[in-house]
């Protein structure tokens, strides 16, 4: 079985998350091939559009928020990402079971005695309006008959149990606004897709196939790190025959589409600046293949990092205006100058051209 270094992987992941060349994808194209991008910071999708395509346009993306081409949802792990809006409705029944466990495993000390079916209903009697809620609005509904939880933990259950969606201007491009929610299928005008009734996990099949598109080669390890789903072990074994395998520097088998791209692992890689919870490295149980052990807390902190020859190699903010680097480790010249001449880029695109302020600090010694 070929081996694939952590280099070959490393090339591979940046060319299917679009960051080894820049794509000339419609938004709405780009979102779908990826997946869905993590968005539980409203503005950072935008950021992560930035990075991957050519002439990205902000406006663009808001414009499908709030024509309802995409929406934003928990989903994946439960967290909160921005998808298009067919793949909630075939996807959000498959991902019932894992909302519902992974609410219990935060809260299970003040559902104690709560019917989860009895609070679904409930909470659906509520938002049946198709009115926006926020969650302790919801909450405020429900908490006479269940007093223990509390109105936001009450909210934030119903948005797990039910198929719901932030509205704008939530997302909306430099739009303020809180989390308020309506049902997925008052604001799609159409039903989530119901589970699969003929015994082959047709919606499983499909999730492997999105995501090795954009995230393989992989593990199943690594699959259930992006969805948070169970089962889908069993879904890839049913499909060993349209899957090609390789294992990793540690042993590990890897699953992958027999053409999807493998490139060549000296093919140069660009500076990249990602947003916060970019899943190009929450994606992965083993994020080895793109950032180092020693910072891999930054990939769950929140923290935005900056690329070099593909690896994660600094963090960055905005200060007044200013795009700051922060080098983890040492940086050449060359290396330097590059991330100078992206950050200057992005500070552009985020200023709407006023700014292209960019500082890079000195690497730690």
């Amino acid at each position: 079985m070929t081996v694939l270094d952590t280099r070959a992987l490393n090339r591979a992941t940046l060319a299917r998350q679009l960051l080894l060349d820049r794509a000339d994808l419609p938004a709405l194209d780009a979102v779908a091939h990826l997946g869905g991008l993590q968005a539980q910071e409203p503005q950072e999708p935008f950021i992560g559009l930035w990075s991957r395509l050519r002439a990205f346009d902000p406006t663009v993306l808001s414009d499908l928020l709030t024509q309802r081409h995409v929406v934003r949802t928990h989903l994946m792990r439960r967290t909160v990402h921005l998808l298009v809006a067919g793949d909630v409705v075939a996807w959000r029944t498959r991902h019932d079971a894992m909302l519902r466990q992974r609410v219990l495993g935060v809260y299970r000390g003040e559902l104690d005695g709560v019917d989860l079916d009895d609070l679904a209903a409930a909470a659906l009697a509520v938002v049946a309006d198709g009115e926006p809620r926020s969650m302790p609005d919801i909450g405020r509904a429900l908490v006479e008959r269940w007093p223990t939880p509390g109105l936001r933990v009450l909210g934030e259950i119903a948005v797990a149990l039910l198929p719901m969606t932030q509205v704008p201007p939530r997302g909306v491009w430099r739009a303020k606004g809180g989390a308020r929610y309506v049902l997925l299928s008052a604001w799609l005008g159409r039903e989530i897709d119901p589970p699969t009734a003929t015994g082959v996990d047709e919606v499983g099949r499909l999730l492997v196939r999105r995501y090795l598109a954009a995230f393989g080669p992989a593990a199943t390890a690594d699959l259930r790190a992006w969805c948070g789903l169970a089962g889908l072990p069993a879904v890839v074994t049913a499909m060993r025959d349209e899957l090609v395998t390789f294992r990793d520097e540690r042993g590990r088998k890897l699953i992958d589409l027999p053409d999807a791209p493998r490139p060549d692992p000296d093919t140069p890689a660009p500076v990249r600046f990602l947003p916060a919870f970019d899943n190009a490295i929450l994606g992965y149980d083993d994020r080895s293949r793109i950032i180092d052990d020693a910072h891999r807390n930054l990939s769950v902190a929140g923290e935005r990092v900056v690329l070099v020859d593909g690896r994660v190699a600094a963090t960055w903010t905005v200060d007044s205006g200013t795009v700051v680097v922060r080098p983890l480790g040492g940086l050449s010249r060359t290396e330097r100058d590059a991330v100078a001449e992206q950050g200057q880029e992005l500070a552009s695109f985020l200023s709407d051209r006023e700014s292209d302020r960019v500082r890079v600090d000195p690497s730690p010694r």
